[in-house]
């Protein structure tokens, strides 16, 4: 007997390869909760512990790189040789040749001479003969032998003088100016002025004049207390030595605290500068400067053992303290 065909509950598939089995459905994907140790604080924490582990290398390291950078410059320049004694001297006598040095005679010459005045006394005209003047009595008297600084051919005396006050204010020899009927004074630019005298200085050879007529630009003089003065300092005389000048002669000091008398000793002189730098008739009343153009003395006497009018290399100077004190000016 046939046995009834059993059938499946299933639905009927169709021939093949069976189908591979279906994959358990994949799990939800849950994001685990970030561990302790990855959390930004901890991180902090270990990196500062790591820092402070090695902060003496730290602070050694970038003071080293401080010091590289600082000396850096200096490391990368070059380095000079010190010049040899023959470019030393190749480089100055360049330096001279482009700008030359001042001598110091004629730096001091020029401080001086806007300060220094021709000044010519006029005689009467009853004294005009040679070697005549008239004193303040209104006698004749005849210069001292000292002076010598009469005109032979016009009567009158010719000397030199210095500004000592930017008003007018100058210092000349008294036996420049003595018994003159009219005084002129030349200043360094050229125009001149009448003066008069202000005060008198016998016992010194001094006069201290007012010139009526003051230029614009006029220069006072600068004064030095002669208390540092030494035998052996370079001295220069300026002035007008028989008319012609300015001029100026340099020398040295010889001797201080000289006294001198004239060759007929009418007149002594006390407590002054002696000097070698060539001094002739027309300088009296002249200043006696440094090197540095400051005023010391005031040229009054050469010996003159002889009638030749020439300098033998002996000049006398009163002190400009004595000549500041006549003028009135306070002292040094």
């Amino acid at each position: 007997m046939a046995r009834p065909s059993i059938y499946s509950r299933s639905p009927a598939r169709a021939a093949g390869p069976a189908p591979a089995p279906a994959a358990p459905p994949a799990a939800a994907s849950v994001a685990s909760p970030p561990l302790a140790s990855d959390s930004p604080e901890p991180a902090r924490a270990t990196l500062r512990q790591r820092l402070l582990r090695h902060e003496r290398w730290l602070w050694a390291a970038g003071l080293v790189l401080a010091m590289v950078a600082a000396g850096w410059p200096a490391w990368t320049a070059q380095v000079l040789r010190p010049p040899s004694l023959e470019q030393i001297d190749a480089a100055l006598r360049e330096s001279i040749a482009k700008e030359p040095l001042q001598s110091v005679g004629l730096a001091a010459y020029q401080a001086i001479l806007p300060s220094v005045v021709r000044v010519v006394g006029e005689p009467p005209a009853a004294a005009s003969a040679p070697g005549k003047k008239l004193a303040k009595s209104g006698k004749p008297v005849v210069p001292a032998p000292e002076s010598d600084d009469a005109d032979p051919h016009e009567g009158r005396s010719v000397g030199t003088g210095v500004v000592i006050v930017d008003k007018g204010l100058i210092l000349t020899n008294l036996h420049v100016v003595d018994g003159a009927a009219k005084i002129t004074v030349t200043f360094a630019d050229g125009s001149q002025s009448e003066a008069r005298v202000v005060n008198l200085m016998p016992e010194n050879d001094l006069a201290v004049l007012q010139a009526l007529t003051i230029p614009d630009d006029l220069h006072a003089a600068t004064m030095r207390s002669t208390s540092g003065l030494a035998p052996g300092e370079a001295v220069m005389a300026v002035g007008f030595p028989f008319g012609i000048g300015p001029s100026a002669s340099q020398g040295v000091v010889s001797g201080l605290k000289r006294e001198f008398r004239s060759p007929e000793g009418r007149r002594i002189l006390t407590n002054l500068i002696q000097f070698d730098a060539a001094a002739n008739p027309g300088n009296s009343g002249g200043p006696l400067i440094t090197m540095d153009g400051h005023v010391v003395g005031i040229v009054t006497a050469i010996m003159n053992p002889n009638d030749q009018r020439t300098f033998i290399g002996i000049g006398f100077a009163v002190p400009i303290e004595n000549a500041a004190a006549g003028a009135g000016l306070p002292p040094f």
